[in-house]
C-alpha cells in the first residue's frame, strides 16, 4: 500500500489577463477622467461625454494589446509587469487625448429631408464661450427671416455674460422653433451661476411650441429641473423628452411630474443614468400613466430596485403603442420582472427590449419569456445579459425566441447557460430567423460542444454580422474548430482572447482566488488618473 503523501496541486494565482468587467471599469474611470474639468480641459477643451467614451474604448484596446504583449513575451510571470505596462500605457494615452482636445468640427447648419433646419452648435471644442464668441457663433440665428427650426447647443458652456445676449436671439426665433437640444450646455459652470443661465434659456424659450426638448448632461438636479419650470410648463405638444445623466433625484422627478402640463403626445421619454431610486421611480410611473403615446421609453442605470420596478411595469400597461422598452441596469429582481411579464403580454407592438442586469434570475426570466411567447410578434432586439439565466428557464426562453422570426439582435451574455442552455438556443434559431445578425453568449460558462452548435447555426444566417463567444471555457480544439468553421468569414466571428480553456476544470475550487485576483488588479488600475502637470 501506497502510505506517501500526495502533494496538493499548487493554483497559481495570476494578474493577467484582466477580466471582462476590470476592462469596462476601466473604460469607465478613464471615461470620466477625460470629461473632468481639469487645467487642461481648461487649455484644450472638454470632450463631450459620447467622444471621451470613445475614446476610452480606443485606449483601453490598445493598452490592453501592448500589455498583453509584453505578458507573452514572459509567459512564466505573474502578469503584474504586464499590469503596469497595461496602467503606463492607458494614462500615457489619455493625457494624449485631453492633451489632443475634441475634435475639431465646424459648426454647420443642417438642412433635413423634411426642410427643417438645424443651427447646430455641438461641433467643434468643448470649452467655455464668452460674450464675443457668442456674438459671432449665434450671429446666423440672429439674422431676419432665417429658417431655422431647430436649434443644438449642446457641447458649449454657457456664462451668464453670453447667455444674456443668447436670450435675446432665442426670443426673437422662439416662436419657429420645433426641436430644442440644451444638453450640457452649461459644463463646469458654478451651480449658481448655471442655475442663473439656466433660467435665463427657459424664460427666453418659454411659450415657443416645441416637438422635442433635450436637457440631458447638466447635472440639473431638482433645482436644475424647476430653473427650467417656465419652459416645460409651457410646452403642451412636446413629443419627445431627454432627462439623461441629469441627477434626476426622487424630489427632481417629482417637479418633472409636477410641471409637465401635457404629456398626452409624448412619443419618446428618456431618463437614463440617473440616481432616481424607487420614490422617483414611482413619480416617473405617474407620468408613464399619461402617456398614451409613448413609443420610446428609457429608465436604464437609474438605481430602480424592485417596488420601484413595479410601478414603472405596471404604468407601462397603459402604453399599447410601445415599440422599445430600455431598463437596463437596475434592480428589479424577479418580483420586478414578474410585474415586467404582466405587461408585456399587452404590449404587442414592442419590437427592442433591453433587460439586461436587473438581476431576474430563472424565475423573473421564465415569465418574461412566456408573456413575450403570447405577445410582440415582431420583436428585433432582446437584450437578457447579465440576470444570473441558467438551464433551467432555457426552455421557456427558447420558445419564445424561436417565435421572433423578426429577430435581429440577440444578447445573453454573462449568465450561466453553460454547453447545454447555449445548445438549447442554438435549436432554437435554426428555423428562419433570417435577419439575425448579432449574437452574444459571452461568458456563459460555455465549452466545445456548445460553441460548435450555436456557431453551427449561426452561420447559416445570411445577414449575420457578429458572433460573440468569448469570456468562456472552450477547449483549445474547440477554439480551432470554430476558427476553422469562420474562416471564409473571419470577421463575423469576435475575439476569443478571454477564453478561458480550463476554467471548466477548475471552475469551483479558484473562484475565490479569481476573485481576488480581480480585486487586486482593480485597486491597481483604481489609482489611474491623469497627472495635473505638463508632461
Amino acid at each position: 500500500m501506497d502510505h506517501s503523501v500526495k502533494t496538493p496541486p499548487v493554483l497559481s494565482v495570476k494578474m493577467w489577463p484582466p477580466s471582462k468587467s476590470t476592462r469596462l471599469m476601466l473604460v469607465d474611470r478613464m471615461t470620466k477622467n477625460i470629461t473632468t474639468p481639469s487645467i487642461f480641459s481648461r487649455k484644450y477643451g472638454l470632450l463631450s461625454l459620447q467622444e471621451a467614451e470613445e475614446d476610452a474604448k480606443r485606449i483601453e484596446e490598445l493598452a490592453f494589446a501592448t500589455a498583453n504583449k509584453h505578458f507573452q513575451s514572459e509567459p512564466d510571470a505573474d502578469g503584474t509587469s504586464a499590469v503596469h505596462v497595461y496602467a503606463k500605457e492607458s494614462s500615457k494615452l489619455m493625457l494624449e487625448v485631453i492633451k489632443r482636445g475634441p475634435q475639431q468640427v465646424d459648426s454647420e447648419a443642417e438642412a433635413n429631408n423634411d426642410g427643417d433646419a438645424l443651427f447646430d452648435l455641438s461641433g467643434g471644442r468643448r470649452a467655455f464661450i464668452d460674450l464675443e464668441e457668442a456674438r459671432e457663433l449665434l450671429r446666423p440665428l440672429a439674422e431676419p427671416n432665417n429658417s431655422y427650426t431647430k436649434i443644438r447647443f449642446s457641447n458649449r458652456s454657457f456664462g451668464s455674460e453670453a447667455a444674456k445676449f443668447a436670450v435675446g436671439v432665442l426670443s426673437s426665433v422662439k416662436d419657429q422653433l420645433t426641436e430644442v437640444d440644451l444638453s450640457d450646455f452649461v459644463a463646469g459652470r458654478p451651480e449658481a451661476e448655471a442655475l442663473e443661465v439656466m433660467t435665463m434659456f427657459s424664460s427666453a424659450l418659454e411659450g415657443s411650441n416645441l416637438r422635442s426638448l433635450n436637457l440631458s448632461d447638466n447635472a440639473l438636479g431638482e433645482k436644475g429641473i424647476r430653473a427650467f419650470a417656465s419652459l416645460i410648463k409651457s410646452q403642451r405638444g412636446l413629443e419627445e423628452l431627454y432627462l439623461m445623466n441629469d441627477g434626476i433625484s426622487e424630489d427632481a422627478a417629482r417637479a418633472v411630474r409636477e410641471l409637465l402640463p401635457s404629456t398626452g403626445e409624448i412619443r419618446v421619454l428618456q431618463f437614463h443614468n440617473n440616481m432616481t431610486g424607487d420614490e422617483g421611480a414611482i413619480a416617473i410611473a405617474e407620468i408613464v400613466k399619461q402617456c398614451p403615446s409613448l413609443e420610446d421609453f428609457r429608465c436604464s442605470s437609474t438605481r430602480i430596485g424592485s417596488d420601484g420596478g413595479v410601478a414603472l411595469a405596471e404604468a407601462l400597461a397603459s402604453c399599447s403603442r410601445l415599440k422599445k422598452l430600455d431598463l437596463r441596469d437596475n434592480m428589479f429582481g424577479v418580483e420586478g420582472g414578474v410585474a415586467l411579464a404582466n405587461t408585456l403580454s399587452v404590449l404587442n407592438e414592442l419590437t427592442e427590449i433591453y433587460m439586461s442586469y436587473l438581476n431576474l434570475e430563472d424565475e423573473g426570466t421564465e415569465a418574461l419569456a412566456e408573456a413575450l411567447i403570447k405577445s410582440a410578434p415582431r420583436l428585433e432586439v432582446i437584450e437578457l445579459a447579465g440576470n444570473d439565466i441558467t438551464v433551467k428557464s432555457t426552455g421557456k426562453l427558447a420558445a419564445c425566441i424561436a417565435l421572433k422570426e423578426s429577430l435581429s439582435k440577440l444578447n445573453l451574455s454573462e449568465n450561466e447557460l453553460k454547453d447545454e442552455g447555449t445548445i438549447i438556443i442554438a435549436k432554437a434559431l435554426e428555423e428562419g430567423h433570417d435577419q439575425l445578425a448579432e449574437v452574444d453568449m459571452s461568458t456563459n460558462m460555455m465549452r466545445r460542444a456548445g460553441a460548435r452548435a450555436l456557431a453551427q447555426t449561426v452561420l447559416k444566417k445570411p445577414t449575420l454580422k457578429l458572433l460573440n463567444i468569448n469570456g468562456n471555457f472552450i477547449s483549445e480544439e474547440g477554439v480551432d474548430e470554430v476558427n476553422d468553421m469562420f474562416k471564409d468569414s473571419a470577421d463575423k466571428l469576435g475575439p476569443l482572447d478571454d477564453n478561458d480553456p480550463e476554467g471548466e476544470d477548475f471552475e469551483d475550487e479558484d473562484e475565490e482566488e479569481e476573485g481576488e485576483e480581480d480585486n487586486e488588479l482593480e485597486a491597481k488600475l483604481g489609482g489611474l488618473k491623469i497627472k495635473q502637470e505638463e508632461e
